[in-house]
């Protein structure tokens, strides 16, 4: 079975992408099929906001030696999951260290083929499972004026630029490794989950149109900085990692999350 591949690069890299695949199996697992996993950013919000086809979420954190990101990050990533989904049957994080690969800068392509070396949880049954990718190099979408923190490229997909958010955090006037972290990370989730207009429905017109899936209130987790370089520190003055708006909530809430 094959699905046809389009990949569309929004501004600051968000990613709305379909794969075209051979299906697969894991582990000579033939129940699981892999393609479920590799489809369109934010067609997947559904099941993973609501309680009704999967009960179950399963989180896998891959990182690259020495790029694991800190536990207050992962604490708060987890806090941000239990408070926007509905599981009945919980929700549970396995993380994963993957060698080194002496690259310095990823192509998208190249942060897909690490997936599919190294994930192993994948949709089985009622359980539905995510993967993060915390990445030792930088993005080749990287420019002049910005550097891009995160991506969401496919429906159970992200990708953290680890090394770049090392290089932005903990030193005078820059901000707290762990906070920044934290930001990214609940941004590209908050893509999985269908935000902003990616999937999920609007329920009030709040889409930046001059940055389309995100959310045009500066303050919200959603709003376009929180994933580039160009913008963040602003949204982190106050110490503070921002958090969904009232409308980004009320989308979520309508798609079945709380």
């Amino acid at each position: 079975m094959k699905n046809i591949f389009k990949c569309v690069l929004f501004v600051f890299a968000v990613l709305i992408s379909c794969t075209s695949e051979t299906d697969e199996m894991v582990d000579n697992n033939p129940n699981v099929n892999t393609s479920l996993n590799r489809q369109a950013t934010g067609s997947s919000a559904n099941s993973l906001l609501a309680d009704d086809s999967f009960k179950k979420l399963i989180v896998e954190v891959g990182y690259i030696q020495g790029f694991k990101p800190t536990e207050n990050a992962l604490n708060n990533f987890k806090n941000f999951i239990n408070n926007r989904v509905n599981k009945s049957q919980g929700i549970e994080f396995i993380t994963k260290e993957i060698p080194p690969t002496g690259k310095e800068v990823y192509t998208l392509d190249e942060v897909v083929n690490l997936e599919k070396q190294h994930r192993t949880q994948y949709n089985l049954g009622s359980t539905i499972a995510v993967w993060v990718l915390f990445i030792d190099g930088k993005s080749s979408s990287d420019t002049n004026s910005g550097a891009v923190l995160g991506s969401a490229y496919w429906n159970t997909s992200f990708v953290i630029y680890q090394e770049t958010i090392v290089g932005l955090s903990d030193s005078p006037f820059e901000p707290n490794r762990s906070l920044l972290e934290t930001t990214v990370i609940n941004h590209e989730f908050g893509h999985l989950l269908g935000l902003t207009n990616l999937g999920t429905n609007l329920q009030s017109d709040h889409e930046d149109s001059a940055h389309p899936k995100h959310c045009n209130v500066e303050s919200c987790l959603m709003y376009w900085a929180a994933e580039t370089s160009q913008g963040i520190s602003n949204m982190l003055s106050g110490g503070q990692a921002p958090t969904l708006d009232a409308q980004c909530l009320a989308d979520l809430k309508a798609n079945g999350g709380k």
